[in-house]
């Protein structure tokens, strides 16, 4: 029996969440906007075969409550939302299905602004962008703004140099030891960047030949280990670019690193495992701000794309992370909640502001 809709809303704080059907192209998504104190709802669109419905509503309610966090953190004027489309990427796809999509986006009017997520391409979203403007991350020949992997690793690059400054004394990564679990358009990325800053790097995949080619390219300084056992390698930054869900009640007492920074979202399987983190002295750098990269240049597109402008935002990931753990150090809170606690204030700033009225928004009659 699937759970009440409202009395989940109401525990995660959501504002609305919106079910579309089309029985033609068999589209089958949900829409989930949780917070537009910051601006219209922005968040990427996955497509997986979720079994039933209730675990797709628990992924956009969860994805969608996280990219308000991600936006606040990033400061974009943006709200956290996501959408889920129930399907198999491989074969049930459509050019119909996301022209469907892009007329239910386009009904909310602006309210709500997605893109590429899990099982979604690009292309895709040229089918949608016919119907509604409310589409980023497109191809470059359709107007987008072309790979978000690169302030994607740039943002995490920064935050590895951020965490090796808070803990080290020097943000300079020559000789210090990377384990990379995942290895494709942001972790291979990051391979070569660390190996051009002097670091030792462990990598895995789930595709072994793909961290072969690496430890083959970057002899001396890239060793491939088994994708099953990279979490266990004693090293002094773990960086999860792969799945979520890495840090969790199997993985915790198996960890033999100093620091978690990495791309993945949602690293943490539950909230409490960043406070066992703490309690042991484990840094974790909040995935939703070290990821934030992508998030930065697709919210620059809808104002006009300069990747200069969106490396200079990605950059200032460094001096938030350092504030998170200066709170975290100051107040003896695990980074997550110290992070949390930065976003919450953000979020009664804007809320207040936004009590000024803009003339010409409204008047007296």
């Amino acid at each position: 029996m699937m759970e009440d809709v409202f009395r989940l809303m109401e525990d995660s704080g959501h504002e609305q969440v919106i079910f579309c059907r089309h029985k033609t192209s068999g589209l089958k998504s949900i829409i989930a906007i949780h917070d537009t104190t910051m601006g219209p709802a922005l968040g990427g669109c996955r497509m997986v075969p979720y079994e039933t419905t209730q675990e797709a509503l628990d992924d956009v309610l969860r994805l969608s409550k996280g990219m308000t966090y991600k936006c606040g953190l990033a400061d974009v004027d943006f709200g956290g939302g996501k959408a889920v489309i129930i399907g198999e990427p491989e074969t049930d796809k459509s050019p119909e299905m996301f022209r469907v999509l892009g007329r239910f986006v386009g009904g909310l009017n602006g309210r709500f602004f997605t893109g590429t997520d899990m099982g979604t391409m690009p292309e895709d979203f040229v089918h949608a962008a016919r119907e509604s403007e409310s589409f980023v991350g497109l191809p470059v020949s359709h107007g987008g703004s072309g790979d978000t992997a690169i302030p994607t690793a740039f943002g995490v690059m920064q935050g590895f140099r951020a965490t090796a400054l808070h803990l080290w004394g020097s943000d300079s990564l020559k000789g210090r030891i990377i384990a990379i679990q995942g290895t494709g358009k942001v972790g291979g990325r990051l391979v070569s960047q660390l190996v051009e800053q002097g670091a030792q790097v462990l990598v895995a995949d789930i595709h072994a030949e793909r961290a072969k080619a690496l430890q083959e390219q970057y002899t001396g300084y890239v060793q491939a280990v088994d994708v099953a056992t990279i979490h266990q390698q004693s090293c002094d930054i773990f960086a999860p670019c792969a799945v979520g869900g890495v840090v969790n009640e199997r993985t915790l007492p198996e960890l033999d690193c100093r620091a978690i920074v990495g791309s993945a979202n949602n690293q943490l399987a539950e909230d409490w495992h960043g406070d066992v983190l703490h309690q042991h002295g484990i840094l974790y750098a909040p995935d939703y701000l070290v990821n934030a990269g992508g998030l930065i240049q697709v919210a620059d597109e809808l104002k006009g794309y300069r990747h200069e402008r969106v490396m200079e935002k990605t950059q200032e990931i460094y001096d938030m992370l350092l504030k998170i753990y200066q709170l975290s150090s100051e107040k003896d809170l695990p980074t997550c909640r110290a992070a949390d606690q930065l976003v919450l204030e953000r979020l009664h700033q804007v809320a207040d502001l936004k009590r000024i009225l803009l003339s010409g928004v409204t008047g007296w009659s």
